[in-house]
């Protein structure tokens, strides 16, 4: 027999563990992932509980049958303890959605990825979004994605929350990758619907109700109906039921969608979290409740959107106005009219990181754009007040400094 101590019992974690025991003993109050059971069932391997504070010998022992799922001899219980839900309160604030810095070879560039990182927290960002549509998750391998998320683990040491994107083709890839994040100490998951293959809002509701069902992490609905199909106010209604699903990441660009999401899902739910993934609405959805945002301009001025967001709290209304307008023709520079993220990518690069080459194939004319794009978002930090190296032509607009 092998003892395995930990709240969460993954399938990689027995797969190091295990060896060759066929009996492996964890906490009555463990979590015992899909993955985990499978792994149980397929090795043949009994479960036993045992609290080793109260019980000097096993209080249950559950043989596994390879022709069944094994049966959790401690259940989860359907609703949290007022202890786990708090943890819901750490998803409040600016996430910044990082980009991905890579090196001459298109590799992962993981110690100039780390000196970012290692910027934005200590710019007050209020935590980490890696592997979202900034991180160009879909750009990406499996192995990558695993890898970005390890290197922002181990940057951030606990600092700020890690909200990862553990978007997959499929329930079974999901799983394993939110067991991995588990292994990491990532915090919660954001999940975009199933992409390229259309589905009914009936098999979308079950997709995501198997998630809830089984996911390891708690899991923040990601509605971004530009690339993937809209999750419904209906759809998401019908979830609340799931306690694994504790909020929802809006990139809808809609702002009474947003508020309609509040009103009427937090009229059951009251704690449940909704980030606006627009910085062009940020201000009047922090004002109207939204918990915060995941909004890729903080990856370029986190000193700013952060400061958009404290003030829309602390009620400085006017200076958090002024900022939101100041900030817009940086955003639509950044935005429009060029490959997205490459021109949130060129934003970075103005702030002193070494971003590397676009993953996207560019033509000459984009890749000539973006270096025109260098120049303007040059000029338009430099007249907030950064200490930007901008171009002599850049326009006066007699605009006092925002920093």
């Amino acid at each position: 027999m092998i003892r395995i101590d930990g709240s969460v019992i993954t399938f990689d974690l027995l797969r190091d563990k295990l060896g060759d025991e066929k009996e492996v003993e964890v906490c009555p109050r463990a979590k015992v992932t899909p993955l985990a059971k499978d792994y149980l069932r397929d090795k043949g391997v009994t479960l036993t509980t045992r609290d080793l504070k109260t019980n000097p010998r096993p209080v249950q022992a559950s043989p596994v049958a390879p022709a069944a799922q094994p049966a959790l001899t401690s259940p989860v219980p359907a609703h949290r303890t007022a202890a786990d839900a708090s943890g819901r309160d750490r998803f409040r604030g600016i996430f910044c959605p990082n980009i991905v810095i890579f090196d001459e070879n298109n590799c992962i560039n993981f110690p100039e990825m780390e000196r970012y990182l290692d910027w934005l927290i200590k710019a007050g960002i209020h935590g980490l979004y890696p592997n979202g549509s900034t991180g160009e998750f879909v750009r990406l391998s499996f192995e990558e994605r695993k890898d970005v998320v390890r290197c922002v683990t181990e940057v951030n040491q606990g600092r700020v929350p890690i909200l990862a994107g553990a978007s997959e083709a499929n329930v079974s890839e999901v799983l394993r990758m939110a067991e991995f994040y588990v292994e990491l100490g990532v915090d919660a998951i954001s999940l975009v619907p199933p992409f390229y293959y259309p589905v009914t809002d009936a098999s979308l509701s079950e997709y995501f109700a198997e998630l809830g069902r089984s996911s390891p992490l708690d899991i923040l609905l990601y509605n971004i109906p530009q690339f993937t199909q809209e999750l419904t106010l209906d759809i998401m209604e019908d979830l609340l039921v799931h306690d694994r699903i504790i909020g929802t990441k809006d990139s809808s660009r809609d702002l009474p969608r947003l508020i309609n999401t509040m009103h009427r899902l937090r009229a059951q739910r009251p704690d449940y979290v909704v980030l606006v993934g627009c910085e062009e609405i940020l201000l009047p959805s922090v004002m109207m409740g939204a918990s915060g945002g995941t909004i890729a301009t903080s990856g370029i001025i986190p000193e700013v959107i952060v400061d958009i967001y404290e003030k829309s709290l602390s009620g400085d209304i006017e200076r958090a106005r002024a900022l939101q307008y100041r900030i817009i023709d940086l955003i639509n520079l950044m935005l429009l009219n060029v490959n997205f993220p490459e021109g949130f990518k060129t934003g970075v690069s103005v702030r002193g990181f070494s971003v590397g080459p676009p993953r996207a194939v560019l033509s000459a004319a984009e890749k000539d754009y973006l270096l025109r794009l260098e120049n303007q978002i040059c000029c338009i930090l430099s007249d907030m007040g950064y200490p930007i190296d901008a171009p002599r032509a850049c326009p006066v607009t007699n605009l006092p400094p925002i920093v």
